[in-house]
């Protein structure tokens, strides 16, 4: 998850959902020139590298399924409102990228086709996570090359100077953010993005989850004792109050800039971070309350999706279109100009020995949840719920129970 997306709304859905069940056929965006069939690519890869990353990956698929590929790279806010707009006018896309979160609620409306419709099943060694994600109803409706998750990158020269070693539990990580914390400089030994939107959500995820949090009801002793650490971190002048405002980007622009000792974060930042001159880091799973935990991160990453357009030979064609970009030789492609994981375990294995920046997020994705496991299409409320809560506590407007009080009251 690189950035917060922009999700369906209700009556959207809905509209969508009539338009689907009312289109039977239809035209749909593919076409054929010389006898070759011309697949429309949709997603909001629209920058560089991963833009020029992605556009040669497709291009080397097409070949292989027989297409022409004609990539549009959207900006990711506008994603959802496009699909929308393209579904009611039958002018879907041949692919479509989604964020993994999202899948549910578009094949909720009718307007993705099942994988099995063209003889496509979830790969065997892909992270069993990442095929819920892509899952509806029991049918297998996406599937993601590559993934993601969040972990624990450390400025090593700071942790050196400071004779520290990295955290591994709450107690270990609080003590090494204040230690590590230099006001005089504008340093903060610890950052993350607290913002009021998903990406709040997804960053507080580590903490609420692996405490025992649920999603289904957030208002527990185990939730509030992990927004309480989160607090902790700020009252102590480890963290930024500055950071109720900031994204990922923002986190990691300030740990390029040295006024971050240690951020949480994912695998995309790695090509900027490794462009730092200078910039000597690393990364491990994000430190737990207990030794005996284990880390449950979300889980991220992109799958692609074949649109119900009415043509079924360019529906059949964009499937294995689909296939290609999922197979493991192709998975490790990708990572290399993307930063993420490949989805296949047995990849993500070999690709974490061979870059071993990458190991502490092959470690992660493998207990990774995906955000929609348990309540589906409903999770947006959940997520709203818990940014909210953590912005009531942050900004001292409630405490930790009073706060996921509140934020309760509204996941409904």
């Amino acid at each position: 998850m690189k950035k917060s997306r922009t999700l369906v709304a209700a009556a959207g859905l809905a509209a969508l959902a009539l338009t689907m069940t009312a289109c039977s056929s239809g035209s749909g965006s593919a076409s054929t020139s010389g006898g070759k069939v011309t697949l429309n690519v949709e997603d909001y890869y629209n920058s560089d590298p991963g833009m020029s990353g992605w556009n040669s990956i497709y291009k080397e698929c097409g070949t292989k399924v027989g297409a022409t590929v004609k990539p549009v790279h959207i900006a990711g806010a506008a994603l959802i409102s496009k699909v929308l707009q393209q579904a009611s006018s039958r002018t879907m896309p041949d692919v479509l990228m989604l964020d993994n979160p999202d899948v549910q609620q578009i094949a909720a409306t009718g307007a993705l086709a099942p994988l099995k419709n063209f003889g496509i099943s979830a790969p065997k060694g892909d992270v069993p996570a990442v095929v819920k994600a892509g899952t509806y109803k029991g049918q297998v409706y996406g599937l993601a090359p590559v993934i993601n998750s969040i972990a624990l990158y450390y400025n090593a020269d700071m942790l050196k100077a400071a004779n520290i070693t990295p955290p591994k539990t709450w107690d270990e990580l609080r003590a090494d953010a204040k230690k590590l914390t230099n006001p005089s400089k504008g340093v903060y030994g610890f950052a993350m993005s607290n913002v009021n939107t998903y990406e709040g959500a997804w960053q507080f995820l580590p903490l609420f989850w692996t405490n025992g949090g649920d999603e289904k009801n957030i208002d527990t002793p185990e939730a509030a004792q992990a927004l309480q650490f989160d607090v902790d971190l700020q009252n102590d002048g480890s963290m930024s109050k500055s950071s109720v405002n900031w994204s990922q980007q923002d986190v990691n622009n300030q740990f390029i800039a040295g006024k971050a000792a240690m951020m949480i974060n994912g695998p995309w930042q790695l090509p900027v971070l490794n462009s730092t001159k200078g910039l000597k880091f690393d990364s491990v799973p994000i430190p737990t309350r207990t030794p005996d935990q284990k880390i449950t991160s979300p889980l991220g990453g992109e799958t692609f999706n074949v649109p119900q357009t009415g043509d079924k030979n360019k529906m059949g064609v964009a499937a294995k279109f689909v296939q290609c970009l999922n197979e493991p030789a192709t998975q490790l492609k990708i990572a290399k100009f993307s930063g993420n994981v490949p989805s296949d375990e047995a990849a993500a294995a070999e690709w974490g020995k061979s870059h071993p920046q990458v190991q502490s997020f092959v470690e992660t994705v493998k207990t990774a949840r995906a955000r929609t496991a348990e309540l589906g299409p409903k999770w947006p409320n959940a997520a709203t719920a818990i940014y909210t809560a953590v912005q009531l506590a942050l900004t001292g407007k409630a405490s930790p129970e009073e706060a996921l009080k509140q934020g309760q009251a509204q996941n409904k």
